[in-house]
């Protein structure tokens, strides 16, 4: 193998199993940079598998890799390395192939880059490439990833963590997420925002965006009367949802409803508030052109001072910042 300076040469690693959207959603983002370029991209993407022949995915839908992980000898702009599960009775589990491992080891200090997909992340760290660094990965086995790989920092709400020249995405669909930042990080957010709207995709999310919704980040509760409060805060947001107001309305002691909230949520009434209240403010910032002191009361914080200050505590940038990102609308 041997690459130019006009060149991008990108190695996506296919194995059995391997799942499918992690492999053909970031080399159509790469495809889609090159055309938006007229080619100036310069991107070159590549299918490295064990073996010679075609792999079959996760989908059962069949890949045909251009090289075998032996034929990987030559220099790569990036690596990027997608991942494969096991389905157990207590949920997925990451599979970690040994020989995959060896050969990542072995040719990733040939890239310029490196990327995981998914759970490729626990590839890369079996392999020692996360060691030292904060990495993330799909929700359902960060877990996993934190218990196995100790000397890694595992943050399982981001949808891509860079750390150096190592880069890790979150679960399956944040892949496109992950090769749009990796394509303006080459190319500029210029070119990166026009494949998105060739993608159709409702936005460019950045990394620090959350994979989930505040709904959407915990499970059902055991408790049915704290999951209808959590329907009530999400409803009106503008109330009064104080500590107090909500314990009233759950007919507990304020005392005993914050453990029996913390106990159901994994959070305190007040953080899960302010966390529903700026997710509200992120959608209206997204959608309307509405000045602030109206998304700052109809989100219920009250005051633009306090609805900067949630922001930047929750996503770390102000408002202005956010509505210039990721406004969606004219």
């Amino acid at each position: 193998m041997s690459t130019t300076s006009t060149t991008r040469r990108v190695v996506i690693a296919v194995f059995p199993d391997v799942d499918l959207l992690d492999v053909t959603g970031p080399a159509e983002v790469f495809a889609l940079a090159d055309r938006e370029t007229g080619g100036r991209a310069g991107y070159e993407v590549l299918l490295a598998a064990p073996g010679a022949g075609t792999v079959t995915t996760s989908a059962g839908v069949r890949l045909v890799a251009d090289l075998s992980f032996a034929e990987v000898d030559g220099v790569m702009d990036t690596l990027l390395v997608p991942g494969a599960v096991d389905v157990h009775p207590d949920g997925p589990v990451a599979r970690i192939d040994r020989d995959v491992v060896a050969w990542l080891g072995r040719v990733a200090p040939l890239a310029r880059r490196v990327a995981s997909v998914c759970v490729g992340a626990h590839l890369l760290a079996a392999a020692g490439l996360l060691d030292g660094r904060t990495a993330t990965t799909h929700w359902s086995t960060a877990a996993q990833l934190a218990a196995d790989h100790p000397a890694v920092t595992v943050d399982p709400d981001p949808i891509f963590v860079r750390s150096g020249n190592v880069w890790t995405g979150a679960g399956i669909s944040a892949c496109m997420d992950l090769a749009l930042a990796l394509v303006a990080d080459d190319l500029g957010e210029e070119v990166a925002l026009a494949v998105a709207r060739q993608l159709v995709m409702y936005l460019k999310r950045q990394g620090g965006q959350s994979q989930f919704s505040v709904p959407l980040s915990r499970p059902p509760a055991a408790r049915r009367d704290i999951d209808e409060l959590r329907v009530f805060i999400a409803e009106h947001l503008d109330d009064d949802l104080s500590a107090a107001a909500l314990a009233a309305r759950m007919c507990l002691s304020e005392r005993h409803f914050a453990r029996v909230f913390r106990q159901e949520t994994g959070t305190t009434p007040a953080a899960y508030v302010e966390a529903a209240r700026v997710e509200a403010v992120r959608r209206l910032l997204e959608s309307t052109d509405e000045p602030l002191d109206r998304v700052a009361a109809d989100s219920g914080l009250g005051s633009v001072e306090t609805l900067h200050r949630a922001l930047r505590k929750q996503i770390g940038t102000t408002p202005a910042a956010y509505r210039r990102r990721f406004r969606t609308t004219g």
